[in-house]
């Protein structure tokens, strides 16, 4: 299913979506975008770069952030629900990771990315790493949120 049959799916079922994105830096919120009468179930994009925009802007615990790292399962996973409660959507789908060339270390190498979706009270994350150029790093990760956004839609029954 390609990204056009998720976002007429969500449309034609009004199921509404928000975004929060840290190394996609608003290419979901983009890819989104770019159809018409998605202003009817895209709610809201945060791009929550920092840490402290993480917690400022969607409520991400700053507990959360020192104990496990900016790009982690739990802020992912925090950032997907935090966004979904807070803009009231149906949908929350976040981003987090190392885009690098710099920023990288042992533990998370650039090319790391946490990708989370939320629906109801279930929230998936996926961790990948890629390889690349920034910009090809940030473009994978961005596809692969909305194969992670499909995959959401099709264990809650929202989509064939």
């Amino acid at each position: 299913m390609k990204i056009d049959d998720i976002i007429r799916a969500l449309i034609d079922h009004g199921i509404s979506i928000s975004t929060a994105e840290s190394c996609t830096g608003g290419l979901i919120a983009s890819s989104i975008v770019k159809y018409s009468g998605v202003s009817s179930i895209y709610e809201e994009g945060y791009v929550t770069y920092s840490e402290g925009a993480k917690s400022r802007m969607i409520g991400v615990d700053p507990e959360t952030i020192h104990t496990y790292g900016v790009v982690s399962h739990p802020v992912a996973m925090e950032m997907a629900s935090s966004v979904r409660r807070c803009s009231g959507s149906d949908i929350g789908l976040s981003t987090t990771g190392v885009a690098g060339p710099g920023g990288g270390d042992e533990k998370t190498p650039v090319g790391t990315v946490y990708i989370a979706c939320s629906i109801g009270t279930k929230t998936i994350t996926r961790r990948y790493h890629f390889h690349g150029t920034r910009t090809m790093i940030r473009n994978a990760a961005t596809e692969k949120a909305f194969q992670l956004l499909r995959e959401c839609l099709q264990k809650a029954q929202l989509l064939n």
